[in-house]
């Protein structure tokens, strides 16, 4: 009795470690940016959820109890680095106490590790700089190069994890960079006739995308990184952008609209609503998505101002 007891014991562990290792591995990211790319290389394979929605300013998001939830089930987290997060994300990690996500362990991966970084400050850091990233400005995925590479680290983890899907995430990667370097070129070709066109943003979340596609951003809403515009900086501003002739503002849609508006009254500039993330407009739906949107934004107004 006692050895039927124990075989029957021992098949059903075997079935329960079997369905384990065949189960989809839950992956949780820090942004929709990074879900989106995670969900193109797992495929059906991986389950995926993201923290931060793209319609919210990833430096500052509300740590809420389900988030801990979600980061005690996950098996691997994907974060954007570069201390993106620091405000909100490490209180959270070390929260959920799973072991699995810690920074440092097997399931927690930092996204810009393989990534081109720009904007790395030199020289000392001090908080009257305002919220400056010593390790470089962290958006970095708005550059499709950065994209595919943030796409192989993911790639190369989840084939960690699950060695004998090492193929099929492998043969997901491949798809995704195929089809990524069509799009880079069709984007390309649209903003080639606007190259060199100066503007202005609120925050610093652009500088990879303004370098891909050839733009020229002179100037910041922000006197300083996290910093609200002040009466000076922005008469300033003004005066600069009418010195150079510039015809474009672009807000995150996360910021207050009354100092880009009152720039673009004073300026004849056009103030364009320009999501950074997967998930900031409903039309955004995916990293593709991401690019079509802003690049048929930014051309369109590029021909209305008249801009360059």
């Amino acid at each position: 009795m006692k050895t039927k007891i124990l075989v029957g014991a021992l098949g059903a562990l075997l079935i329960a470690t079997s369905a384990r290792a065949q189960s989809k591995l839950n992956v949780v990211t820090a942004t929709e940016d990074l879900a989106s790319i995670a969900r193109e290389v797992g495929g059906d394979r991986i389950t995926v959820e993201s923290i931060a929605r793209g319609y919210q300013d990833p430096h500052f998001v509300e740590a809420k109890p389900s988030f801990i939830l979600k980061l005690q089930k996950a098996d691997l987290l994907v974060v954007v680095g570069r201390e993106l997060e620091i405000g909100w994300l490490p209180p959270l990690i070390t929260q959920s106490r799973n072991g699995r996500i810690q920074p440092g362990a097997a399931g927690y991966l930092d996204a810009s590790l393989g990534a081109t970084i720009l904007e790395i400050p030199t020289g000392q850091i001090t908080r009257a700089m305002g919220d400056v990233h010593p390790l470089g400005n962290p958006h970095y995925w708005l550059d499709p190069e950065n994209g595919k590479r943030i796409a192989k680290e993911i790639a190369d983890k989840l084939g960690e994890f699950r060695p004998n899907d090492r193929a099929y995430f492998q043969q997901q990667l491949a798809s995704f960079t195929s089809r990524l370097d069509q799009a880079e070129k069709r984007w390309l070709s649209m903003m080639a006739p606007y190259k060199g066109t100066k503007m202005v943003t609120y925050h610093r979340s652009f500088p990879n995308f303004a370098e891909r596609f050839g733009l020229d951003i002179i100037g910041y809403v922000e006197p300083r990184p996290g910093i609200p515009p002040t009466p000076q900086h922005t008469l300033d501003l003004i005066n600069e952008m009418k010195r150079q002739n510039v015809k474009l503002v672009l807000v995150e849609p996360y910021f207050d609209m009354k100092t880009p508006m009152s720039i673009g009254r004073e300026t004849g500039a056009q103030v364009l609503v320009m999501p950074p993330s997967v998930g900031g407009v409903k039309e955004v739906a995916d990293y593709f998505k991401l690019f079509d949107y802003d690049i048929n934004l930014l051309v369109e107004a590029i021909k209305k101002a008249g801009a360059k």
